[in-house]
């Protein structure tokens, strides 16, 4: 193959993947491992890496290169407050076995999420997913490159490590039952969250057992401004008492409720999820149910740490680590 002129940039693997439209590993197994992919992604990636002058001493190099003491951790949403300690936790236990964190954002987007996925594949020995919107298709084939840990979701054939959500939703609906509030309306989060549909089947579930009526409002953001627009739908139908899908839901609608005239806790209780730093900052401050985030981080890490020294996969279902409601201002007995 030709090689650049002098001066000139060298082709990349990087180059050949995106022109190929595929990733960098897959580039590499093309050329050191043909069997691992098709005979016709293989046949594509040789002509596009032709056509560029890529060399394919190049990508043996980087199909041989030692590991990169470096690990990936993908959340959501950087500036939702739920994922600091989360952070925290999963960089001191990474520098503690001298790995570096590399830290991907996916902005609430799915397109996104799968985008920077891709490019960090080929810089890190393993990567935790947290509160992933992939398919379980997509991770399942992202654990085909390197080790994977799912963080605050389940899926099959991958380890997980988990908050005890079932748990934590029914010590909040019974929280609102022994103040006397028959109907808990659910404002739920994004479609695509594994959480969101393990809150609301909990809900419901207790709400059955516990002889309570359930309703629901939403899909909205996972943001304040998501709470804040579901306090209209809320106030329309006189829900008494709300358990929201995160803290930062329920922050925003009890700023929206306030700005209706209704007043959080005496004429709605409000409960969140996560109990975030800000909880017991807000006025009321708020009812909520806390998992050790710090942690969820820590033990994601640690376990794709063994994965990466060759430790077989967990079975038998995931790390599940224990929550508790803290009870605060934002709920009371129904006036009346």
């Amino acid at each position: 193959m030709s090689r650049p002129d002098d001066g000139e940039r060298a082709t990349t693997i990087y180059d050949v993947a995106r022109a190929a439209g595929v990733s960098p590993s897959t580039v590499s197994r093309a050329f050191s491992r043909p069997g691992r992919v098709s005979s016709r992604t293989a046949q594509h990636v040789h002509e596009v890496a032709e056509r560029l002058g890529y060399r394919s001493d190049q990508v043996r190099h980087f199909a041989t290169s030692p590991r990169t003491r470096t690990l990936g951790l993908a959340i959501s949403d950087i500036t939702n407050p739920f994922y600091f300690p989360i952070i925290r936790g999963a960089e001191h236990a990474a520098a503690a076995a001298g790995y570096t964190m590399l830290l991907v954002d996916a902005q609430e987007s799915l397109e996104t999420e799968r985008e920077m996925l891709r490019r960090a594949l080929p810089l890190v020995d393993g990567f935790v997913i947290a509160s992933s919107r992939l398919s379980d298709t997509d991770l399942r084939s992202i654990a085909k490159s390197v080790p994977v840990v799912v963080l605050n979701r389940v899926v099959a054939g991958l380890p997980s490590v988990v908050p005890d959500t079932p748990r934590g939703a029914r010590r909040a609906v019974e929280h609102l039952a022994t103040l006397g509030h028959p109907t808990i309306t659910y404002v739920a989060g994004p479609e695509a969250s594994w959480a969101d549909g393990a809150r609301w089947r909990a809900l419901r579930e207790a709400s059955l057992e516990l002889g309570l009526r359930e309703n629901r409002v939403g899909p909205v953001e996972p943001t304040v401004e998501g709470g804040r627009a579901a306090a209209v739908s809320v106030a329309e139908r006189g829900d008494r008492a709300v358990l929201a899908y995160n803290d930062l839901v329920a922050m925003g609608l009890v700023a929206g409720l306030r700005e209706l005239g209704i007043a959080v806790p005496d004429e709605v209780s409000v409960v969140g999820f996560d109990n975030i730093f800000a909880a017991d900052l807000v006025t009321p401050a708020l009812t909520t149910v806390a998992a050790p985030l710090s942690t969820l981080g820590d033990t994601a890490v640690r376990h794709v740490l063994a994965l990466a020294g060759g430790a077989e996969a967990r079975r038998g279902g995931p790390i599940v680590v224990p929550v508790r409601l803290v009870v605060r201002a934002s709920t009371a007995a129904p006036a009346g």
